[in-house]
């Protein structure tokens, strides 16, 4: 029983910060001896409801324990209020059931469970009370597992009658995501059209930048369907598939092109260095792998034993990544600033230098903002504004793109490239300022 205490403090903690889950979901639950276990994460408006439907429900205790009491098992909703007084409830007695609570909304217990063999319970419950709650089930019951089979289904009622699957925060993100996808088509036409008045300065990193547009565009198309058919139907009717195989493309063609204009690949120099090389063959898998994080975190839930290892696992993987596609930038200023000194060429090299210290500031901004100030945004926010961190992130997503196309876009006469030679004496002294130092 002492590590009781430590491991309900875990799980309201994941509580905290674990996305809000909104589809009509089935669960089976195996042999599980875990204390609680967080299934959804809702915010409900004043026409809220909660319906949950248990099945196959199988209790065993060891040898030594004594039969387990039903009313010591149960399902219970828990809002952001009360959780602080939950847990100094447990913190003054570690043998504190949290059944007992009276901070808690109770659903059902296993002793409202039909006589075996069938074992069952269906209902469904109003929220009168307009929160965010999360639905636990709460195992006191010593040295006992147990197995079930769970169907959970959050919705609020619009006015006209019809559920909205999404919660009370997220029923915005259909229409956020067509506004985006819409914004990227046209971004994608323009910079199709600027390729083709410039013909002769394409290079083959412009084609990548607009493969990029496309799967950007597609990712974003398929997350407002995905979030559509889930907000009416709550299940996403295969979008949901769609989704992370343009955002697996996406991702990885984002890191590459990062990675290959930091080296200056196609437009400075045809080849790519072997250190370079060995930055994309980090990179890539490693996406790969955050990618099956990503899933394994959407797809299922809280409710699996791993989902926490796996959420350590993409945060790891997304910032090794975020640091090796840095690495190349500074590569290429370390170099342009040795080849200035050999070449009698300052002025091109000071405006390369310029050219790839803004890009470098440019992607360490884009990677904190997306980073650390959406997930500030995301965990201070109001249940009723979560979609506010998701338009953050795709305003500074859309800006960072259309910076980074901006500088690296396809013009014969390149301003940072074209100077006068009356420009060179200035430019050796710029040369050895310490401003280029990073």
């Amino acid at each position: 029983m002492a590590k009781l205490p430590l491991q309900i403090l875990l799980l309201f903690l994941l509580s905290l910060i674990s996305s809000s889950i909104a589809e009509i979901k089935t669960l089976t639950i195996n042999s599980d001896s875990r204390p609680m276990i967080l299934f959804e994460k809702f915010g409900f408006t004043h026409s809220g409801h909660i319906a949950i439907s248990v099945s196959s429900v199988s209790v065993t205790s060891s040898a030594n324990a004594p039969n387990p009491d039903a009313s010591r098992l149960g399902f219970f909703l828990l809002s952001e209020e009360a959780l602080l007084q939950v847990l100094l409830e447990i913190q003054q007695n570690p043998h504190f059931c949290v059944l007992d609570s009276r901070y808690i909304q109770h659903l059902f217990t296993f002793g409202d469970l039909s006589p075996p063999p069938l074992s069952r319970f269906n209902h469904t419950y109003p929220v009168s009370s307009p929160n965010e709650y999360s639905l636990f089930f709460a195992n006191c019951a010593p040295e006992t597992r147990v197995s079930m089979n769970v169907r959970t289904e959050t919705y609020n009622l619009e006015r006209d009658g019809s559920k909205d699957y999404l919660s009370a925060g997220l029923t915005h993100l259909p229409s956020l995501y067509t506004f985006f996808s819409i914004l990227y088509l046209v971004f994608l036409g323009s910079w199709i059209y600027v390729c083709y008045n410039n013909k002769r300065s394409v290079h083959r990193i412009h084609l990548l930048m607009s493969g990029l547009l496309l799967f950007k565009a597609l990712n974003l198309i398929c997350a407002a369907e995905d979030k559509h058919y889930v907000k009416v139907t709550g299940t996403p009717h295969g979008w949901d598939v769609l989704f992370y195989i343009f955002q697996f493309i996406r991702v990885v063609l984002l890191f590459t092109v990062i990675i290959l204009i930091g080296t200056g690949w196609s437009f400075l120099k045809p080849f790519l260095q072997e250190r370079e090389k060995k930055v994309l063959m980090i990179v890539i898998p490693l996406q790969v792998l955050a990618n099956v994080a990503s899933i394994v975190i959407g797809e299922t839930g809280p409710f699996i034993k791993d989902w926490v290892t796996w959420n350590q696992l993409f945060l790891l993987v997304d910032i090794v990544c975020c640091c090796a596609i840095i690495f190349p930038i500074v590569w290429s200023i370390r170099s342009l600033r040795e080849t200035s000194k050999t070449d009698g060429k300052a002025a091109r090299n000071l405006a390369k230098l310029t050219l790839f210290r803004q890009f470098y500031i440019v992607v360490i901004g884009y990677l904190y903002f997306t980073r650390i100030v959406v997930f500030a945004l995301r965990t201070i926010a109001a249940y009723k504004y979560q979609w506010v961190s998701n338009a953050a992130e795709e305003t500074a997503s859309l800006a960072f793109y259309l910076v980074m196309f901006y500088m690296f876009r396809p013009v014969e006469k390149n301003e940072y490239f074209i100077l006068d030679e009356e420009d060179e004496e200035a430019a050796e002294i710029a040369l050895r300022d310490e401003e280029f130092e990073l």
